[in-house]
């Protein structure tokens, strides 16, 4: 904040205080965010009734620059025209200067007075837009500003996703600031490192009165590089290279920015002086090292791009975050995991999370906003004239790397009637105004790409310098969805290209992928992990893919397949759990082992299996040696739930950079019993730093014996029965089984009840101790499992976030494991006998439940995909084990009263995360 605010007292508890634009910021500047007065005007009358003289009463307050409907604005949405004004006093010493309001946004007709006196109206609702109040202002008084903003809905403007939360109004901070007698409308920069040099272009809003002086001071200190250009009368804009010696360039490891100060000069009495920033970077397409693969490079560096799908909305301030802070977060997350970018979507995205994306070394895929409607002339105006003003505005992000000019064919496709049906085309003569648009962009903008289309469903590329792709797939169709792709991607071939336009030599990219829309109807919210780690494994097989984009970086209205939730808690993957040491940035690591797609096998006892491994090494680092180790190590659980290590070994893995290469086979003895055996896979390098983390999994069939020799060397007979094996079972909300009873289910309280038979050949007093061995959860009543319940909505449109929005409604669903717990208690009676009672502390899925992944049948519908439980080992009572010698059963009930009725749920020996079925274990006296 600039001293000229730091002497205003509310700046402190106004939102967003900080200046909107660090890349384009002038000394003296006023926020106006905080609370207006507000009126809704439903039956539009307010022109005609002059609201805008301020005479009137504004009855609301509202919390700029909150979209009113959004709670943090304080103001519900009733109508689509919303009037502001508020008191506004410019300060005594601006006096003489030229002074403007400037809107950062504004959704979508916005005309603005002051004191009634009307200063202009601008129609868009993504980009800034400024009134000069210089002929009006009386500085040291109290003056009246008033803004108006019309917001009806209009086929043609970029309504975006505002389904999931309409921009409504003011969304971005609007603020008073001076400028010179002659001023810069916009200063681009445009970074050479192969020559360490850039040119700067400063443009005007009219042509130069007289001859202008413009300075710029880029740099700091001592090292900071000054220079001067004359900007003749007449002219509108001016470029002048400037020479950076060693130019420190901009990285993801070091994303350094160059401070810059532009001074303009020399008509009139007030200067004009603006303070930027720039990074020395280049974007580039180069081929993977050793091959004639393309790839997006960074500063001639071939980059494998991870990215995510970025909605950027936020569930209290819709498109509009609550601080900067926040902001600042939302980029960090996604550097914090590991990805490399960020793909803000159908959204010209805040500058200030742009600024925070420059300074921490993230890359963005920038996405022009969608209109839904047809493209007419007016749909073709609105995103021409967008696509400018945001080039305009966001020209000097280095993290920025790609335009996307539309998507998935929104908004360009034209009705038309085929045997009597509407039929939505995408006609040539639109494909061609889309080839026209990518080329609007790269001439306003050649140091970057520009895609025309991210494509889908059917739809293909005009002129592109990505050639992208969505596809979303269940985890075990990758593979060979990426063989055909591959195969199909080369120069000269029409696939993925509208007809008439084909293939160069463009990186092929994945710009969508998730698990969401593979399954059918979407997949409502589940353990994403397990899928994702599928398709990454995939990934990293096929080079000839320069990259992916994960659907997507949090949780929306009607999507729950984030990294975060929505309100940005943490979800659980659990494979910390399964491989210490790793997280989610195992995922990601630039050096990675891949096993294939297939993560969990069924394996025969004893047999020796042979798990192809894939090298993909995506960095040029040198300092690694020629030979890094990979140590494999086989352990897991057995069919009483004891873990066990089974095998380990070590081998050498060859190392160079960018290195991608099929490694020999590892063949892994597995256990001779049944037994979930978990694979896991460390790469270290010379010092013994550990590089990446990955695992696959053995589902191991075997019977398991009557009698079983403990680690305690003590004997134990073994008597087991299915889940689905119970013979009686009441719950007050509902009971059901899950694929024939792999799983039961019991929610609200209740109880099920077992009964096994004591074995004739066992006397009580050979019997040491017994227990009772079980995996159980908590079991929730989602929406979906309750009684007449649909998933489809009346009003359901799944891309204006319409619709489904329980996440437990869908059929598919099963919640992934966060930081929300669903507690249940159980109490479990063996005879009649309490054995005791435990807490149940959740209903997880993540990627810890193995067997409930590996018996999903492969028919893209889900049931209870990656649920798991907790192993329950209770020990029986002596009174409760004589009284079942003597009967000859043992029953054993499982027990939810109402203290805490979080249901239960009963997992067996092929679901869940332990191969065990509910086992009474009798341990024999020596």
């Amino acid at each position: 904040m600039h001293a000229a605010m730091a002497q205003t007292p509310a700046t402190a508890t106004i939102p967003l205080p900080e200046h909107p634009r660090p890349d384009f910021e002038r000394t003296n500047w006023l926020n106006l965010n905080g609370d207006w007065a507000f009126r809704f005007d439903s039956a539009d009358v307010g022109l005609r009734e002059h609201w805008f003289t301020g005479t009137q009463t504004f009855p609301l307050t509202i919390h700029v620059p909150f979209p009113w409907g959004a709670p943090l604005s304080g103001v519900k949405d009733q109508a689509d025209i919303g009037w502001y004004q508020r008191s506004i006093s410019v300060p005594a010493d601006w006096r003489g200067q030229r002074v403007f309001l400037t809107i950062g946004a504004s959704d979508w007709l916005t005309t603005v007075w002051l004191d009634g006196q009307e200063l202009g109206r601008h129609e868009g609702g993504y980009t800034p837009f400024s009134f000069e109040l210089t002929p009006h202002l009386k500085p040291g008084q109290a003056q009246r500003l008033v803004v108006r903003v019309d917001d009806k809905r209009r086929q043609f403007t970029l309504y975006g996703k505002q389904g999931y939360g309409n921009a409504r109004g003011i969304w971005q901070t609007p603020y008073l600031e001076t400028r010179g007698d002659a001023y810069i409308e916009a200063l681009h920069f445009t970074p050479d490192i192969d020559a360490n040099k850039v040119r700067v272009t400063a443009y005007l809003p009219s042509p130069a009165p007289n001859d202008l002086r413009l300075a710029l001071n880029i740099g700091e200190g001592n090292s900071a590089v000054k220079t001067q250009q004359t900007i003749r009368k007449g002219q509108q804009q001016v470029s002048v290279d400037v020479a950076l010696p060693n130019a420190r360039r901009w990285t993801l490891t070091d994303p350094y920015l160059y401070p810059v100060e532009a001074t303009l000069s020399g008509s009139g009495k007030t200067s004009d002086r603006v303070k930027s920033y720039l990074g020395m970077r280049k974007i580039s397409v180069v081929n993977l090292p050793g091959t004639q693969i393309p790839y997006v490079a960074l500063n001639n560096e071939p980059i494998y791009l991870q990215l995510t799908l970025d909605q950027s909305y936020h569930p209290e301030g819709y498109y509009t975050f609550p601080s900067d802070a926040f902001m600042r977060e939302e980029v960090l997350k996604a550097r914090q995991i590991g990805l490399t970018g960020i793909r803000t979507h159908i959204k010209a995205d805040i500058p200030r999370k742009l600024y925070w994306a420059d300074q921490l070394g993230v890359l963005v895929m920038a996405d022009l906003p969608n209109s839904w409607g047809e493209p007419d002339s007016l749909a073709r105006r609105e995103s021409e004239y967008t696509l400018r003003e945001m080039i305009k505005r966001d020209y000097n992000h280095p993290a920025i790397f790609s335009w996307i000019t539309f998507n998935e064919t929104w908004g360009l496709t034209t009705k038309q009637k085929k045997d009597g049906k509407d039929v939505a085309n995408y006609l040539p003569e639109t494909q061609k105004w889309v080839a026209s648009v990518y080329r609007l962009a790269k001439s306003l903008d050649p140091s970057r790409l520009v895609e025309d289309n991210s494509i889908c469903c059917g739809r293909g590329h005009t002129e592109t310098d990505l050639n992208s792709w969505h596809e979303y797939l269940p985890g075990y169709e990758w593979d060979a969805y990426l063989s055909k792709l591959t195969k199909q991607t080369f120069p000269g071939s029409t696939f993925h290209f509208e007809k008439g336009y084909k293939q160069g030599n463009q990186p092929m990219f994945n710009s969508e992928f998730g698990n969401v829309w593979g399954y059918e109807g979407s997949t409502g919210d589940v353990d994403w992990s397990w899928d994702y780690h599928r398709a990454i494994n995939a990934f990293r097989q096929y080079p000839q893919v320069s990259g992916w984009l994960y659907t997507e970086h949090h949780d929306v209205i009607n999507e729950w397949n984030g990294y975060w939730r929505y309100d940005r808690s943490e979800k659980e993957l659990g494979v910390g759990e399964l491989v210490p040491g790793m997280t989610i940035r195992d995922f990601h690591a630039p050096l990675y082992i891949s096993t294939g797609q297939d993560i969990a096998r069924t394996a025969p006892a004893g047999a020796t299996v042979a798990i192809p491994l894939t090298a993909s090494f995506m960095t040029g680092q040198t300092d690694l040696g020629q030979n890094l180790t990979l140590t494999a190590k086989l352990y897991g659980w057995d069919a009483l739930g004891q873990s066990k290590t089974w095998w380990s070994a070590t081998r050498s893995v060859p190392y160079k950079p960018y290195l991608q290469q099929n490694l020999d086979s590892l063949r892994v003895p597995m256990p001779n019993e049944k037994a979930v055996a978990v694979l896991a896979l460390v790469l270290t390098d010379a010092s013994g730093a550990e590089l990446h983390h990955n695992f696959m999994s053995f589902v191991v069939n075997a019977p398991v014996p009557a009698t079983v020799t403990l680690a305690t060397n003590r004997k134990a007979r073994v008597l087991t029965t299915p889940a689905s094996q119970f013979k009686n079972a009441k719950w007050s909300l509902k009971q059901w089984n899950v694929l024939e009873g792999k799983k039961v289910n019991g929610a609200g309280s209740g109880f099920v009840e077992y009964r096994m038979t004591w074995p004739k050949d066992v006397s009580i007093n050979g019997v040491e101790s017994a227990s009772f061995l079980v995996e159980a959860s908590a079991k929730q009543l989602f929406t979906k499992d309750r009684e007449g319940i649909t998933m489809k909505d009346a009003d359901t449109d799944y891309m204006l976030g319409k619709g489904v929005n329980d996440p437990s409604k869908n059929p598919n669903a099963y919640p992934m494991t966060d930081q929300t717990r669903f507690p249940s208690a159980v109490t479990v009676r063996c005879n009649g006998q309490v054995a005791g009672r435990y807490e149940l502390p959740d209903d997880p899925a993540d990627h810890r439940g193995i067997l409930s992944w590996h018996a999903q049948p492969q028919d893209r519908k889900l049931r209870e995909a990656g649920s798991y439980g907790y192993k329950l080992t209770v020990p029986l009572p002596t009174e409760a084990l004589q009284q079942a010698a003597l009967t000859g059963e043992l029953v054993i009930r499982l027990e939810v009263d109402d203290s805490l009725p979080g249901g239960l749920a009963i997992y067996g020996s092929e679901f869940g995360r332990y191969p065990i079925d509910p086992t009474v274990l009798l341990v024999l006296k020596p």
